[in-house]
């Protein structure tokens, strides 16, 4: 159960990491109490993950579900540029979460 938390955990994040810039600074109401929302979300999904998976792998896994899910994101949605370095840090993002969820 507690690598399915993570995984929603990890999710979140990247929800919460898309919800950063409608807020304009945190001018936009609403759209920060989202983003206020997500962030707490993701933290306690983290933390209850935490209490089965080791603190360490529990972060990086939660960090690089964040950071690999966010770079596709700004790709497909935000039209960021596909190129040969994002691929490379996805790769290895990936390669990393992977690693440490065999070796946990």
């Amino acid at each position: 159960m507690g690598w399915l938390t993570l995984v929603a955990a990890g999710l979140v994040e990247i929800a919460w990491a898309l919800s950063i810039r409608p807020t304009e600074s945190f001018t936009r109401p609403l759209p920060t109490l989202v983003c206020l929302v997500l962030g707490v979300t993701a933290v306690y999904l983290l933390s209850r993950a935490m209490t089965t998976i080791p603190v360490g792998t529990a972060y990086a896994v939660f960090t690089g579900i964040g950071a690999a899910g966010t770079i596709t994101a700004g790709i497909v949605l935000g039209r960021d540029p596909l190129t040969l370095g994002r691929l490379a840090a996805l790769t290895l993002i990936i390669g990393g979460v992977l690693l440490a969820r065999v070796t946990a």
